[in-house]
């Protein structure tokens, strides 16, 4: 019966009220826009870059940049999806989401997510044939084996969100839900529900455990058989300049778990709200703000195409790695 009262609004569509940070005192909420509003332009910025010199430089034409080009994508595409509509409820306190907006904004924001884990994997394997199996690098990383990699790392990813999603939108919820976030994530719309949310709670967990512990332990079982094969090389000057040729990734991998682990302790500690949904919030623009920058000052390659291009007469490096 009391489902019943909850799910009073069946025959209309139930709208999603964003209640944001509930401790931000509202003179706050113009600094908070702004800093949200410049990490946005950076991502956008950063990003956009990196795919513009990836495509634009013959040189930078191998996989790995292939596999870059995708992240960088992602990147955009994620936070297009939460920040945009973060952004006006900071600063004209528009809080209101459709059914449709909010079930859309949730499923593109976990399912791209998800994609960037997989997409991490498929470079630690390139780097793991680049380093462990050399000879062998250009017939398994063709561009055939690159684009079926790639789709299927958006695919998959894309798809895993979907029972969550259905069984969520099932859910009882009254004419108007309270969703203590600053955008859908799938855990606070299923406590923004009257009904038992134990099933779905644990459903998204064992779902977030799948991409993001197996992803996990793919790259570091990459990194293994890399990290002995580079042991076997007798001159530390050898064992350097392979290695370093794994940095950029290393850090992007190590940026995108910390701000997992961040979101996870916020949402696991007995912490208040509002380290939750900030600890939510790092996880979606971290990385994605990150990952220029770290491919920017880190890469030769890329330091050396944007270098070219932003100033054709200027000379280039005389040696470059790949990733």
């Amino acid at each position: 019966m009391e489902a019943k009262t909850c799910n009073g609004s069946i025959n209309t569509s139930p709208i999603f009220y964003l209640v944001g940070i509930p401790s931000l005192p509202e003179s706050f909420f113009l600094p908070v826009f702004f800093f949200f509003l410049l990490i946005y332009l950076l991502i956008l910025v950063g990003n956009t870059m990196i795919l513009v010199v990836v495509v634009v430089e013959p040189s930078l034409h191998k996989p790995i940049y292939f596999f870059l080009i995708n992240l960088s994508t992602l990147d955009i595409f994620s936070t297009t999806t939460t920040v945009p509509k973060m952004l006006p409820l900071f600063l004209l306190e528009d809080r209101i989401l459709s059914f449709s907006a909010c079930f859309l904004q949730m499923y593109l924001f976990h399912g791209l997510n998800c994609s960037e884990a997989f997409i991490l994997v498929v470079m630690a394997y390139d780097r793991y044939v680049a380093i462990c199996r050399p000879l062998h690098y250009p017939v398994h990383m063709t561009p055939q084996t690159n684009a079926a990699l790639a789709a299927s790392a958006w695919l998959t990813a894309l798809l895993l969100p979907i029972p969550a999603m259905v069984q969520t939108s099932q859910m009882a919820v009254g004419p108007v839900a309270h969703v203590f976030h600053c955008f859908c994530d799938h855990l606070a719309v299923v406590q923004a529900s009257c009904s038992d949310t134990t099933p779905q709670t644990f459903l998204g967990f064992c779902i977030a455990m799948v991409v993001s512990f197996l992803p996990l332990l793919l790259v570091l079982l990459s990194y293994a058989r890399i990290l002995a094969s580079v042991l076997r090389i007798n001159s530390l000057e050898g064992r350097t300049k392979v290695f370093s040729t794994c940095s950029s990734h290393l850090l992007v991998v190590s940026t995108y778990y910390s701000s997992i682990a961040i979101a996870y302790v916020a949402y696991r500690a007995d912490l208040p709200l509002d380290f939750h949904i900030m600890g939510n919030a790092v996880f979606a623009i971290l990385t994605p703000v990150l990952n220029p920058l770290i491919y920017t000052l880190r890469n030769k390659d890329v330091k050396a195409a944007i270098t070219k291009m932003a100033c054709p007469q200027a000379p280039r490096y005389s040696e470059t790695f790949s990733l």
